[in-house]
């Protein structure tokens, strides 16, 4: 071998080596920089695990503390037919009866089901499929004790080894659970509140699945209040081993989640039940589309009831459909006679007109701009002021209105709160209308001061009248009393909001004081008379509009009334949307409110008051009642004022 082979194998190996080093080089700086963001997370995807703890949603409940809606921590129950071999049958039978399934249903999905792995291009054998969603811990439980104690041979010692440890894991894995728990919303009194409390839903916009997200307030105060209900997931990062088991050592975080707030209401079971109750007797008798009611605290604006029929159960919504709207917000309407409180109050209050003032009410009819005006019942002559509010004289409020004048009656409109919502935590709530006057016709103004060609909530009427009671205050509606933390600690505590004086104390009480007549034999109300309490209301029945001309067979009745007059402690509204046969407020939102009324008195105690108390008092003439009808309710409770 000459010298310069020599030479050239060296060079040939040295190159050789060169190349081999540099491709190892390479792949170094391959694996190392270019690759290391991704290389380093798939080896924590096989040593390192994350777990979200979702926190508990927080509960709702009312002022004295029932629960009204709570969340419990269910599973969800899957099975492995990989593992079963041939006991499907077996263990089907032992399992559907306390997940309460059909067996042979449960039979097939226990079947192994052999598909191709397109990733491997092998063939495996499905491990995964699920029961049963939302199953009770103390369910899991009794499954797990029935999976345990599976006997599959007479005698298993006799097997060997590896039969022995099959039929363990079969027990043990067969049926498991998955790792993080669900939660179920449970309202406890199912229907009771539920347009006021709401329901969950899935959320629509989680499209990464992110555990504690999968349900979100669709309606209510569920709805409203969700970022302080739902609370702040935690998470778990440790270590695991090739089993994807935790080393405990190699935890590296752990953050607990911080549960949702419990929200307190204004609400009362109690007063909750009664008014759900009587308006469902109301409206089996009168066949109304729908029947509403609300009881306020005069003096706070605190909302101790509300509720619509027809109702839902929360804890089975199914698809939204009509029932669920909350009609007492979220559904405008021409309130007709309640709405005089406006004009004459307004009137009474710039010194237009005096309650002792008489005004021609025309016999019933009244030509003014082109349109000729009615009252109902064959019309009046003259009437004082304070009788065209007793009597609900249509012609003498539209006169009162022509002296307010338009500027005015449109001022006091707003000064009411008409034409803006409430503010009332709760969704979909509707402003109503209230015109401009410049886009008013000749005849709104003597149309409007009778509750015509003006639209407005029920919320935005009984807080209307609610003014009247307190002194002329108008007060924002309040819902939530305060916010609680986990350990009891109250996070938020909220206040009564006076929004504006609207009119002055003394014209308050002028108005207390025809409102009180109206509610006797002389005037529309007597079906709304309570005995032992001077009550002060208005009825009010409109025509409803259909296809832009007002209905001759349509109509909505309303009484809207507080007691005792002159110290007021409730505001009740009753309002029914096309009434069947009767359909004056006097026939048939009044008789509601007068058994809403005398419940209510007897469960929150009221003294009677004035001349009611004294006729009370009177040798052979007490009022007593024994009301009985609220032991539906979950929780006994001692009666006191709100």
């Amino acid at each position: 071998m000459t010298k310069q082979l020599q030479i050239r194998r060296v060079l040939l190996l040295l190159t050789l080596l060169g190349v081999a080093y540099a491709g190892l080089g390479y792949r170094l700086v391959d694996l190392q920089v270019l690759r290391h963001t991704e290389l380093e997370a798939k080896a924590q995807e096989y040593t390192v695990k994350q777990i979200l703890r979702p926190p508990r949603r927080g509960d709702i409940v009312d002022s004295r503390g029932n629960v009204l809606a709570t969340s419990v921590f269910v599973k969800t129950v899957c099975a492995n037919p990989s593992v079963l071999g041939n006991h499907q049958a077996l263990v089907a039978r032992t399992i559907a009866p306390i997940l309460k399934l059909n067996e042979a249903e449960v039979y097939q999905k226990l079947q192994p089901r052999i598909t191709l792995n397109p990733s491997t291009g092998l063939h495996v054998t499905n491990r995964y499929v699920r029961l049963r969603e939302k199953v009770a811990p103390e369910t899991w439980l009794q499954i797990s004790n029935a999976m345990s104690q599976l006997k599959f041979v007479p005698d298993e010692s006799r097997l060997t080894k590896s039969q022995q440890a099959f039929y363990r894991d079969l027990r043990k894995t067969g049926v498991f659970t998955e790792l993080m728990d669900d939660q179920l919303r449970v309202y406890p009194n199912q229907e009771l509140a539920a347009h006021v409390l709401g329901f969950v839903g899935k959320n629509l916009n989680d499209t990464n699945n992110v555990p504690g997200n999968e349900t979100i307030g669709r309606a209510g105060i569920e709805q409203t209040m969700e970022d302080k209900l739902a609370g702040r997931a935690g998470w778990r990062v440790m270590g695991v081993d090739n089993r994807r088991r935790e080393v405990v050592a190699h935890r590296t975080q752990d953050v607990e989640p911080r549960d949702g707030f419990k929200v307190v209401l204004t609400i009362d079971s109690v007063l909750q039940h009664i008014l759900e109750t009587e308006l469902a007797k109301g409206k089996e008798k009168h066949s109304p589309t729908s029947i509403t009611g609300v009881i306020i605290q005069p003096r706070t604006g605190k909302v101790l009831a509300m509720a619509t029929l027809p109702t839902f159960d929360p804890n089975s919504v199914g698809k939204i459909n009509d029932t669920h709207r909350n009609r007492v917000i979220s559904e405008r309407m021409e309130p007709g006679s309640t709405f005089k409180i406006v004009t004459v109050s307004g009137a009474l209050n710039e010194g237009i007109v005096k309650m002792t003032d008489v005004i021609d009410c025309e016999r019933g009819k009244f030509a003014f701009a082109g349109r000729t005006l009615h009252d109902a019942h064959g019309g009046h002559g003259l009437l004082t002021v304070a009788n065209i509010i007793s009597k609900s004289s249509n012609i003498g409020s539209a006169k009162i209105g022509i002296k307010l004048t338009e500027a005015r009656l449109y001022d006091y409109m707003k000064r009411y709160g008409f034409g803006e919502v409430t503010g009332i935590p709760l969704p979909y709530e509707q402003a109503g209308t209230v015109a401009r006057v410049d886009k008013w016709s000749k005849v709104s103004i003597a149309q409007i001061p009778m509750g015509h060609g003006v639209d407005v909530t029920r919320l935005q009427m009984v807080m209307a009248m609610a003014a009247l009671a307190n002194e002329g205050m108008l007060m924002k509606p309040m819902l939530v009393e305060k916010l609680e933390g986990s350990d009891g600690q109250t996070i938020a505590q909220y206040k009564p909001e006076p929004l504006r004086q609207v009119v002055s104390e003394a014209t308050a009480r002028q108005m207390i004081a025809a409102l009180k007549s109206a509610v006797s034999t002389n005037g529309t109300a007597e079906k709304a008379v309570v005995g032992g309490y001077d009550v002060a209301g208005k009825t009010g029945t409109a025509q409803k509009i259909e296809r832009g001309t007002y209905s001759q067979d349509k109509f909505i009745s309303s009484f809207i009334g507080f007691f005792p007059a002159d110290n007021p402690e409730l505001c009740i509204s009753i309002v029914l949307d096309e009434p069947k046969g009767q359909y004056y407020g006097g026939l048939t939102a009044a008789p509601v409110f007068h058994e809403v009324a005398e419940r209510a008195a007897n469960y929150l105690n009221i003294k009677p008051d004035g001349k009611a108390a004294e006729m009370a008092n009177a040798p052979g003439g007490p009022i007593e009642s024994t009301d009985t009808r609220t032991t539906r309710v979950v929780a006994q409770r001692t009666t006191s004022n709100p």
